[in-house]
């Protein structure tokens, strides 16, 4: 795998690795629920919830690469630039560049 040193350079990468609809659209579920617990744990400050947000998040997410994409999660190699690029495609997905269904 290439070295990225920024997330420009990552994110084409990123969005070649989510090729299947379907990857998408549990990465979109994941995020979904995700940000449910982060508006949660900012409602009761409990840390639990941040710790679902991450189950949730990255559970429906490595489920769709390893069963789907059959692939590596970025996730393992650039966490804090996937993490991004999760939520940059959820925007994605929202504004229709991204066709899930």
């Amino acid at each position: 795998m290439k070295k990225y040193d920024n997330f420009k350079d990552f994110y084409p990468y990123y969005l070649s690795e989510h090729d299947h609809k379907y990857t998408k659209l549990l990465h979109f579920i994941g995020t979904s629920i995700a940000i449910f617990f982060y508006i949660r744990f900012f409602m009761t400050f409990d840390f639990m919830f941040l710790l679902y947000s991450l189950l949730s998040g990255y559970g429906f997410a490595w489920v769709a690469h390893f069963f789907i994409e059959h692939n590596k999660p970025a996730t393992f190699t650039y966490p804090f630039y996937s993490f991004i690029g999760d939520h940059l495609m959820y925007l994605e997905i929202l504004k229709g560049k991204h066709k899930i269904f």
